[in-house]
Formats: structure tokens, C-alpha cells, sequence
């Protein structure tokens, strides 16, 4: 990720979510663990349009799992976050937290 670029907050939440189901990190596994975990409901079209974003970033990688019966013989599309996306996560992350430090008496740090 080159230096002026930056996450967005659904960017972050997206490649965290993928981190965390690892090998099950497909469109209706991330849009679970979005609203289980950040409370944050999103449609899987919002969710797809951001994965292939972060694709052509480089960020995550995609590819063609197992098909299964309960999907009608459909494969799912498993995502994977690159070495460059926990790079790009590390330093967002690393930004906001910069950013709250020493703001104790709003009880964010």
C-alpha cells in the first residue's frame, strides 16, 4: 500500500473479519462475523464490492474452495488477507490508536 493510501473503517472491519475465520472466510462467513462482532449488518453485495477492492490492492487473495452439496454444487470464494493487507491493518490500526492516545477523559484510551 503506497503512502497516501488508507484503510476505511469497513476496509479494516473486512480484513479483520477475514483474519479471524481463516480458512471459512467467504461472503456470508465474513457478513456473520461482522454483525456478531461489530454489530455492523451490511449487504453481501457491499461486502463482495469491498473484497474485490481490496483484491485489486492486493490485499487479499481469492480462491475457488470445495463445492458443496447445501450450495447446489457451487464452490465458495475463500478469502485470505496477503502479507501486504496485515501490513496495511497493522499500520490503520496503529494510526487510530496514535490518534486516541492521551484521550482518557473521553474513556477511548
Amino acid at each position: 500500500m503506497s503512502r497516501g493510501e488508507f484503510l476505511g473503517d469497513f476496509e479494516q472491519l473486512i480484513l479483520l473479519a477475514v483474519l479471524r475465520l481463516d480458512r471459512e472466510a467467504y461472503g456470508l462467513g465474513i457478513q456473520q462475523e461482522l454483525s456478531a462482532r461489530a454489530g455492523r449488518e451490511a449487504s453481501i453485495g457491499a461486502i463482495y464490492t469491498t473484497l474485490d477492492r481490496l483484491e485489486q490492492k492486493q490485499l487479499v487473495r481469492s480462491e475457488l474452495g470445495e463445492s458443496t452439496a447445501e450450495r447446489g454444487g457451487r464452490a465458495k470464494r475463500i478469502f485470505t488477507v496477503t502479507p501486504a493487507g496485515k501490513a496495511a491493518l497493522r499500520q490503520s490500526i496503529g494510526a487510530t490508536r496514535a490518534m486516541a492516545d492521551g484521550l482518557k477523559g473521553l474513556g477511548l484510551a
